[in-house]
């Protein structure tokens, strides 16, 4: 065991990497989708304090391609150092960091057992094509400018530029998500 708080920093770093990954892996399109996903971009992360939890921020580089049922994430440093890679298919999921890597034998369980939550995967490549998913209710935001669905409020107002951002304040601690495309 390392000294006091080394276990605490990892457990935050993965906790960061775990949800960047689950944010973009949810972000893919259906087999045989004439839209498949490969896309880069930057993204940034950060999860407010919550008892017994600081404050986390997170920012990287990211690359994805493929879909739902099985793709491929990679979580880049500025600095274009690989933090996390995270592949999927065949009833699998698995997280590499320079820590070592986890099996999951799904995206939703490395979401659950690795954050102790579970995040809307499947409304987010919806979200990333500026509509709200179809499979629960939403609400549109005034002036169009996004929609509330799922406990987050997305917003689409830099959605003609690349941007896109997911804000969920309850159940704690609150989330907020942005994501910038390149090539936008």
């Amino acid at each position: 065991m390392g000294p006091p708080g080394t276990d605490a920093c990892r457990a935050a770093g993965l906790t960061s990497a775990l949800l960047a990954a689950l944010t973009i892996a949810g972000c893919a399109t259906p087999p045989g989708s004439p839209d498949k996903t490969s896309v880069s971009g930057r993204l940034s992360i950060q999860v407010d304090t919550s008892p017994g939890l600081p404050a986390n921020r997170f920012t990287a580089a990211f690359d994805l391609s493929g879909t739902a049922e099985q793709g491929q994430l990679q979580l880049n440093s500025p600095l274009g150092v690989t933090m996390a890679s995270a592949r999927w298919g065949s009833g699998e999921a698995l997280l590499v960091t320079p820590h070592g890597e986890r099996r999951f034998p799904d995206l939703e369980a490395l979401s659950r057992e690795s954050l102790g939550e579970n995040l809307p995967l499947r409304a987010l490549p919806d979200w990333l094509k500026g509509r709200p998913w179809p499979g629960a209710a939403s609400t549109p935001q005034a002036a169009a400018t996004g929609f509330d669905q799922l406990g987050w409020t997305v917003d689409l107002s830099r959605f003609a530029a690349g941007a896109v951002s997911a804000t969920r304040l309850e159940p704690q601690p609150p989330v907020g998500v942005r994501i910038q495309l390149d090539g936008s």
